[in-house]
């Protein structure tokens, strides 16, 4: 529906610039970012990053998650476009990758963004990550030792490959500008 607000997601391994290219894809579209990780939620977050438990974690993020869809389709309802660093997609291939067991079936009636893939050469990538100045988590140490399969995991998911390789987040956004926004698919699964 071409009346309808635009509700786009950037997804992909840590240090492929989802976080640095969220604001300016917001700025090019007149939308807002929308944090995933509510502000009612960050100071359990640490927490919870502490502990072992996959499933807890899951079921942490879950929630969070669950509460920025309602504020999305707040944003969407008015009017306005809504951009998102990471959504559903992240947290189901992170925690399939870390070993969750829990049995997840999305409500069909989450709002569905147009969905991007940032994809890193892996060196820059991880040059990237060595030049970060905040605080990483044993969840992170987690995420590079399984990033292999989290991509996998990441596979269901109907995403557009965009490459980060080399470009600056400004350049990242005009090639994400330059494809005309598709209508978002349904996962498969």
């Amino acid at each position: 529906m071409p009346d309808q607000p635009l509700f786009e997601s950037l997804e992909g391994l840590r240090g492929t610039g989802k976080s640095t290219v969220a604001p300016l894809l917001a700025a090019a579209r007149g939308a807002v970012v929308v944090p995933t990780v509510p502000t009612v939620y960050q100071q359990l977050r640490p927490e919870i990053d502490a502990g072992e438990n996959v499933e807890a974690r899951m079921a942490f993020y879950l929630s969070a998650l669950f509460t920025a869809a309602d504020a999305i389709r707040l944003h969407l309802s008015a009017g306005t476009p809504v951009v998102v660093d990471s959504y559903f997609a992240r947290c189901l291939a992170n925690h399939r990758a870390f070993g969750a067991r829990l049995g997840i079936a999305l409500p069909p009636d989450l709002p569905q963004p147009v969905t991007y893939h940032l994809v890193c050469d892996e060196d820059e990538r991880r040059r990237r990550l060595a030049t970060r100045h905040k605080p990483t988590s044993r969840w992170d140490g987690l995420a590079e030792e399984v990033a292999e399969q989290i991509t996998d995991a990441y596979a269901p998911f109907p995403m557009r490959s965009v490459d980060t390789t080399g470009r600056t987040p400004q350049e990242v956004v005009r090639a994400i500008l330059s494809v005309p926004p598709a209508p978002p698919i349904r996962p498969t699964r």
